[in-house]
């Protein structure tokens, strides 16, 4: 059986939802966040040197990274679903999305983040972050447009990918000036096998970490 290392408040709630919607069975072995640093603990590190979640046990198969994963479970057990053919014209711009949301989504938040910690001496980076942020989350809105997935007719690992990275942002309110992002990820988060997802992996809420 699947197994898949599980961070709360993390990127790994990716993996469960992707495989509610795979219909494929798996085990979570849970790790909590330090309620002081918000780090992983140590012992992820004996599962990956990184000690990052979500890592990915299938048999003899070891994947880190979300993206790598998603496209592992969608090969292995897609049966032509949740992804284009490769021989389609949507395929190169499937793979762009998967890879966009760790790739380059997520560094303004990511930068808000850190710098945000930072206090008054982060203040001269701001505009920047913002700038970028902007650039970014109208690049996504623009792309949607007022279709309900990125890429196709139906969902694909695409959008497992980016609907972490409007949580992200969400937290902050963010995607108030993006009326089609905003709902685009309610009606993910309404899906059945995200919801069920939600279930098992516990409490999820990016705002604590």
């Amino acid at each position: 059986m699947i197994k898949v290392h599980h961070l709360n408040n993390s990127r790994s709630q990716r993996i469960l939802w992707m495989l509610e919607e795979l219909a494929v069975p798996y085990e979570i072995i849970s790790y909590k966040r330090n309620p002081e640093t918000h780090l992983a603990p140590d012992s992820l590190k004996a599962v990956h040197p990184l000690g990052k979640s979500p890592v990915m046990e299938d048999g003899n198969v070891i994947i880190a990274e979300s993206g790598a994963i998603i496209d592992y479970l969608i090969r292995t057990y897609g049966n032509g679903n949740f992804a284009p053919d490769t021989s389609s014209a949507e395929y190169n711009s499937y793979v762009e999305w998967l890879h966009y949301g760790e790739g380059s989504a997520m560094l303004p938040l990511m930068l808000g983040l850190y710098v945000g910690r930072l206090g008054e001496a982060g203040a001269p980076l701001q505009p920047r972050i913002q700038s970028e942020f902007i650039n970014h989350f109208s690049y996504m809105a623009k792309s949607l447009g007022g279709r309900s997935f990125f890429v196709g007719d139906s969902l694909t690992g695409a959008d497992v990918q980016l609907v972490f990275v409007l949580e992200a942002a969400n937290v902050r309110g963010a995607l108030s000036n993006f009326p089609n992002l905003d709902a685009y990820l309610k009606n993910m988060q309404a899906r059945p096998a995200y919801k069920r997802a939600i279930e098992r992996g516990g409490v999820y809420q990016l705002g604590s970490a």
